[in-house]
C-alpha cells in the first residue's frame, strides 16, 4: 500500500478553491455590457474606485434582461486585478419582451446566469433566478461567495411573467 503524505490544511483550501475556479470556469453564463460607471474616490495612482452598472440578458429566458451596480476598487492594485472588490451589488430585472418559459425551468431553480471574479482566485459575484410557479415570477438574486466563507449581503429583483402587447 502507498501512502501519500496529508496535506497541511491551507494547501488543501487552495486546492479546493482551484478545482472549485476551474469548474465555475464552464458553466454558461450572461455576458455583461458595461452601461455606466461614477467615481466614488479619487486615486492618485491607478484608477479611481467606481461604481459599475453593466446590463445582461437571461441566457435562457429570452424577453428579461438584468442591470447590476457594484464597486469596483481602484488603485495600483485594483489596476492590476489584485484588489478583493466589497461583496456590496444592486440588481434591477425587467420584462423587456415576450417571455417564453422553457419547459424544465422548475428543474434548474437557483441556476447560475451571471459570475463576476472580485477578487484575484477566492471571490466572485454571482446571480441566480429562482422560479415562483405559484405567482408565476422569476426571481433573480445577486450575492458574493467565497471558496470558503461568503457574505450574507444579497439583493433581489422580481420578474413577473406578463403577456406581452405586440406593436
Amino acid at each position: 500500500m502507498i501512502r501519500l503524505p496529508s496535506l497541511p490544511a491551507c494547501t488543501a483550501r487552495l486546492a479546493v478553491a482551484v478545482v472549485a475556479g476551474l469548474l465555475s470556469l464552464s458553466a454558461p453564463t450572461a455576458q455583461a455590457e458595461e452601461i455606466g460607471s461614477v467615481d466614488t474616490v479619487f486615486k492618485l495612482l491607478g484608477p479611481n474606485h467606481k461604481i459599475v452598472i453593466d446590463a445582461f440578458d437571461d441566457p435562457d429566458i429570452p424577453g428579461v434582461a438584468c442591470h447590476i451596480s457594484r464597486a469596483r476598487t481602484g488603485g495600483i492594485k485594483g489596476g492590476l486585478g489584485l484588489a478583493e472588490d466589497t461583496s456590496d451589488a444592486s440588481i434591477a430585472c425587467r420584462q423587456v419582451g415576450p417571455i417564453t418559459l422553457p419547459a424544465n425551468l422548475k428543474k434548474r431553480d437557483g441556476e447560475s446566469i451571471f459570475s463576476e471574479r472580485r477578487s484575484l482566485i477566492f471571490k466572485k459575484l454571482q446571480v441566480v433566478r429562482f422560479y415562483d410557479e405559484k405567482r408565476n415570477t422569476l426571481v433573480y438574486m445577486s450575492y458574493s461567495d467565497r471558496v470558503i466563507e461568503g457574505s450574507p449581503k444579497n439583493a433581489i429583483s422580481t420578474v413577473p411573467v406578463m403577456p406581452w402587447a405586440k406593436p
